[in-house]
């Protein structure tokens, strides 16, 4: 069964962090530079929000022309749903889509790991359908004739 873990290791572990102090302009500004869907939020050490492009919309939404000026703080998601590197893809899935959550933090006890996206998910599983795919065509090409398992001891 594939795991977060697993899906960390093949993506890498960079991490890209804002703080809950920083305008919602800067952290907007990092994120087309870096060309990424989210930054993790944190403060002292510790994990305390996500900001992706869903919480940006609803801000300038919401604010139209008085949209600056405000801190991450104020728009981001404050509550975010992890998983640990022992979770499954699965339940990664489930998740995801139960939460509408396009990003993930995985948290190893207090310790950040990395973010898990929807597209990581979707790459993960792909590589591991061709994989399954290979080993069953191998499988196949290797199957005994009918006169190989009649001559075996």
């Amino acid at each position: 069964m594939l795991k977060v873990s697993e899906i960390l290791r093949v993506k890498g572990d960079t991490l890209y962090t804002g703080t809950p102090e920083m305008t919602v302009e800067k952290a907007v500004q990092s994120m087309s530079e870096l060309d990424i869907g989210s930054l993790v939020i944190m403060e002292h050490g510790q994990l305390v929000g996500m900001l992706t492009f869903r919480e940006i919309i609803r801000h300038w939404h919401a604010q139209g022309n008085k949209a600056q000026g405000f801190t991450v703080r104020s728009i981001m998601d404050d509550a975010p749903v992890s998983v640990t590197p022992n979770t499954s893809a699965d339940e990664v899935q489930r998740l995801m889509l139960n939460n509408h959550a396009r990003y993930m933090p995985v948290m190893d006890g207090p310790v950040l790991m990395g973010v898990i996206s929807f597209f990581d998910m979707a790459r993960a599983i792909v590589h591991a359908q061709q994989f399954e795919n290979n080993m069953l065509k191998a499988y196949i090409r290797d199957w005994p004739t009918d006169s190989e398992q009649a001559s075996a001891p």
